[in-house]
């Protein structure tokens, strides 16, 4: 396979390849040799080994396999473990191999044939687990060590486990650490003529729970305090240090921090510490570059790991997800090529830094051999890698060969080592895996070492296409521009607080009597801005001049107000950064949700624009004789009441769905977020929505909003905030004034008291994550946000106590700093409620935690309660702040009738791997959004429309493909198209 792009350097396809070939073709007959016909067939016999052949020969039971794998440490008996078995096997679900059918061969999971099932399948997958694991004792790894030793062999330990979710984990992380290098340090002393023999590897984002690249200098300063503390204790002990690289958002931050700290003089004459490179990044060889020249500087040489990734499906899907360009490439041979390339840059560097190649590939290992024999490199400045459990027999050949060979080993329980053990699977069943290549059908050795590449494939700097809307992406904080970006603009925006803003009626701002300050919720004391409030009378000019306006803009084409509105997204995501800045400020949102905040409205302009071309085309069903038109027509002027915790997004929403319909549109914002609309309408007046068709209007809601809600020239009201509010304007709206010959249209969003179950076969470190960020994020004062966490009480403590250290762990402070993750509420109003809240619910439950907030702002601290009662007033009122209660369920079936048992039905979310029960939450969780292993807020245009029912809210679900029919009248003109009883037939056959 020839890919083109960047050219392989000469000396890698000339110089050195005659050798590749030549060492591979002879490390490939070792590793055939060594496996015996008896081996072969006992692997062959085994289930744990023939799960392994199972997935390679079916892609479809490959990922029911892994998926049943990855759950099964959570299930709790024999009788769970076979129900599970049926549910991802069974069912006609996927075509089984002879083995498995046997084993579903039961009719009851609660069974003997069930709970045998269940043991023996729970049996082969811990067999399994074991031949990638190299231990879940201290005393088993020891054993594997020195079964290690006895072939030659060095290694490096892994602790499992890795993800923290809690400062507690992290510190906890550290100190297995420290301990387990003490232990390695009695077993295999340093010796002095050699580098140190035992070798542990760590990852930093373990080190602190809120490890962020957006927060660059607070993450370094506390993972750096952390790193200090291992490096120390091992200089003591005379254990080397290892650090992995993990996702792409975590390597430039990473880099950032091993760089400074090695740095310092206390370590900088170290050598027995190493840092990992991924070959399938795009910017790895620019990278490794990068470190060699860093090390230059430095003076003391450093290991340098080179491995291929293991993490690439993860980051094709989250840059397919987010519309970023990914960052790794989208061809193997392109990552063989980068790694070959690397391998040879780091190799004829050797007397700066010393080369860890970590590979299964016999050629890429063959290829580093070939040019360490050419170069005459010191043994001491290389070393050769493998995984534990994979490529026993090639780390054996190269042993043989007199190079170190180091095998990476990891350690520690079988739950959280799970998904450790699912990607060694993953990469052991890949169809471009070497390994597979190399065990199927008796391939030619010429055809497993030879070179399948002269290029590397340079894709385009842009994200993959899907075949649907392309929503705009968000901010990606791990590039330092981007970064930089937000700052500049959170300085710009600052230079201008203060400023007077008035309503925008009838093509001109118009002066009032009332003003008012909006204020910054994370610091009451800074004036965003004042703003001026109309009376009743400015009101009704709005009025007028919307009603002057209608009837020239209902007949202008639907292509111009489709064009304003494109313009008006074009202009948006212009000034993204900026539009970010002025949420943060003024409504107090951290800014990784603003920015998010900032994509959702752009896309409601590109979305909704998209939307009304298609409705514009009209439908037609015509007979013989007869044509029959079915168009929609603007229902006239549009009241749209915007509240101010999406003061962008739900702001544009409402306003462009209207006005790209045809409607005059009044945009009235909630006063603590009048500022941003205000943004939002020199937007759309510069995007073109002429005079009288956009009016701002700036008011108290009691009063002049009352007043148009009533008005009889209003004909439709799109309303989202509080439930009593939409209520009101519901009734009140239903009533007709004298005058008035239509009835009016409501749209509401009211609110939810949003419930997350969470299943005894959840994965507690994706349910934990997920219930912290949906009840705390921007304070709980989303609509969307979790507010009652149910779970099975077989984990109920367990759960419980995580997410109250991974609460603990989050940082409260001022929305504009990079590291709150939790910032004030808006205002001292709702804080008082708030705390009525929290009040009540230290009479109904125990209060779990409740964090101590910052003295200066509007804040209260994230707060959880337990031991509720699904009728506690706090399990069902909508608080709209950072308060969550926990409440204990016995089965699933009772989970879902509490999360049913309010008023509400807007979202809500299920943590599970049973398949049982996700589709038994499909059909009977009462809300408009379902999120299922995720988090329930974050909604995205188009992919995901929001909106519930109960009193939830009225109207159809915003962002998706019906939703501008609520503001337009549909119509149907029938023709008769015969004379004298002739008309066209053609093209009815």
């Amino acid at each position: 396979m020839v890919v083109q792009g960047t050219s392989i350097p000469e000396t890698s396809t000339s110089a050195y390849e005659l050798a590749t070939h030549t060492i591979a073709k002879d490390l490939l007959a070792q590793t055939k040799e060594n496996q015996s016909w008896l081996g072969q067939l006992r692997d062959r016999t085994r289930l744990h080994d023939q799960l392994l052949g199972f997935a390679m020969a079916n892609p479809g039971l490959r990922v029911q396999l892994f998926r049943l794998i990855d759950c099964l440490p959570s299930l709790s008996d024999k009788t769970e473990i076979a129900r599970h078995i049926q549910d991802y096997l069974g069912k006609d679900t996927v075509e089984l191999p002879g083995p498995l059918k046997a084993l579903l061969n039961f009719a009851n999971p609660d069974s003997v044939p069930g709970h045998l099932a269940a043991t023996t399948f729970s049996t082969a997958v811990a067999t399994l687990a074991k031949k990638y694991i190299a231990g879940e004792t201290i005393g088993q790894v020891f054993k594997t060590l020195n079964q290690l030793k006895k072939q030659n062999l060095t290694f490096t330990l892994d602790l499992l486990g890795e993800a923290v979710v809690t400062e507690t984990e992290a510190e906890d992380y550290l100190n297995r650490y420290l301990l387990l290098m003490e232990q390695l340090a009695e077993r295999f002393p340093k010796q002095d003529d050699t580098i140190p023999n035992a070798q542990v590897s760590v990852k930093l984002t373990a080190f602190y729970s809120q490890f962020d690249p957006l927060d660059p200098t607070g993450t370094q300063a506390k993972v750096s305090e952390r790193v200090r503390k291992l490096l120390r204790k091992a200089a003591d002990l005379g254990i080397a240090i290892h650090f992995d690289m993990e996702q792409y958002a975590y390597k430039d931050l990473t880099l950032a921090i091993l760089k400074d700290v090695l740095m310092e003089d206390e370590f900088r004459q170290r050598s027995d510490i190493g840092i990992t490179q991924q070959a399938y990044l795009q910017d790895s060889y620019g990278d490794l570059k990068e470190i060699i020249q860093w090390v230059t500087k430095r003076g003391t040489p450093l290991t340098v790991r080179l491995v291929k990734g293991a993490y690439w499906d993860q980051e094709m899907i989250k840059a397919i997800q987010h519309g970023w360009t990914p960052p790794v490439y989208r061809h193997k041979v392109s990552t063989d090529a980068n790694f070959e390339r690397m391998t040879q840059l780091l190799l004829e560097n050797h007397q700066v830094v010393y080369a860890a190649i970590g590979s299964h590939n016999v050629r890429s290992q063959a290829h580093a051999i070939a040019i360490a024999d050419a170069l005459q490199i010191p043994k001491r400045h290389i070393e050769l890698q493998v995984l534990y459990g994979m490529a026993d027999k090639l780390a054996d050949a190269l042993a043989g060969r007199d190079y170190r060979v180091r095998v990476y080993c990891p350690y520690g329980d079988l739950i959280p080592g799970m998904a450790y053990l699912i990607r060694r699977l993953l990469e052991n069943t890949a169809n471009t895996s070497f390994l597979r290549q190399s065990l199927e059908a008796t391939p030619s050795a010429d055809l497993l070492v030879k070179p399948e590449f002269t290029h590397i494939d340079t894709q385009p700097a842009e994200p993959v296409h899907v075949g649907q809307f392309a929503n705009a992406p968000d901010a990606d904080y791990a590039q330092a521009q981007a970064r930089q970006t937000a700052q500049q603009a959170l300085s710009q925006v600052r230079s201008q607080l203060g400023q007077t803003y008035g309503s925008w009626v009838n093509g001109q701002y118009l002066p009032t009597e009332t003003m008012v300050p909006s204020v910054n919720p994370s610091n009451p004391a800074e004036i965003v801005g004042h703003i001026g409030l109309i009376n009743t009378d400015q009101a009704d000019q709005a009025v007028a001049a919307a009603k002057a306006a209608f009837m020239t803009w209902r007949q202008t084409p639907a292509a111009e107000r489709i064009a304003c509105l494109r313009r008006a997204g074009d202009l948006m995501a212009a000034r993204r950064a900026e539009l970010a800045a002025w949420v943060v400020l003024e409504v107090g949102k951290p800014l990784r949700e603003a920015d998010g905040e900032v994509s959702e409205a752009i896309d409601f302009c590109r979305y909704y624009a998209d939307e009304m071309e298609r409705l514009e085309r009209g439908k037609a069903a015509d007979l013989p004789g007869e044509t029959n038109r079915y168009r929609y027509f603007p229902r006239g002027i549009a009241l749209v009441i915007s509240p101010w915790n999406f003061p962008i997004a739900i702001a544009t929403g409402m306003t462009v769905a209207a006005l790209v319909t045809g409607n005059c549109t009044l945009l009235k914002p909630a006063e603590n977020s009048a500022i941003i609309a205000a943004k939002l309408a020199e937007i759309l007046i510069e995007a073109g929505f002429p005079t009288g068709v956009f009016q701002l209007l700036f008011a108290k809601g009691s009063t002049v909003g009352a007043h148009l809600v009533e008005h009889p020239d209003i004909h439709l009201i799109a309303f989202t905030g509080s439930r009593e509010v939409g209520c009101r304007i519901y009734a009140d709206a239903a009533q007709l004034s004298p005058g008035q010959s239509h009835l009016k249209r409501v749209i509401a969003e009211m609110g939810g008291k949003n419930a997350i179950i969470v299943d005894s076969s959840a994965d507690l470190d994706q349910a934990v994550q997920g219930v912290v960020q949906s009840a705390f994020g921007y304070s709980g004062q989303k609509c969307s946000a979790c507010s009652r966490v149910i779970v099975l009480e077989t984990i109920y403590e367990t759960f419980v106590q995580r997410l109250i250290e991974a609460t603990r762990s989050l940082n409260v402070g001022a929305a504009d700093s990079p590291d709150t993750k939790v910032g004030p509420v808006i205002d001292a109003t709702s804080q008082q409620r708030i705390q009525k809240f929290v009040e009540v619910g230290k009479q109904e439950g125990d209060m779990a935690l409740s964090i101590e907030p910052p003295a200066t702002g509007y804040f209260v601290g994230p707060t959880i309660f337990t031991q509720i009662s699904p009728d506690a007033q706090i399990a069902q009122q909508e608080i709209f702040g950072p308060v969550v209660a926990v409440i204990s369920a016995k089965t699933f079936e009772e989970a879902l009738t509490i999360a049913n048992g309010t008023d509400y039905a807007l979202t809500g979310g299920l943590f599970s791997r049973t398949p049982e029960h996700i589709e038994q939450a499909q059909t009977s969780f009462e809300v408009g959004n379902l999120y299922i292993n995720r988090g329930i807020t974050g909604a995205i245009v188009a992919r995901q429309p929001f909106g519930g029912f109960k009193l939830s809210g009225v109207g159809s679900k915003a962002g998706g493909a019906d939703y501008l029919l609520q503001f337009m009248e549909p119509s149907v003109v029938t023709e008769n198209i015969q004379r004298q009883g002739f008309a066209p037939i053609e093209g009815f056959d």
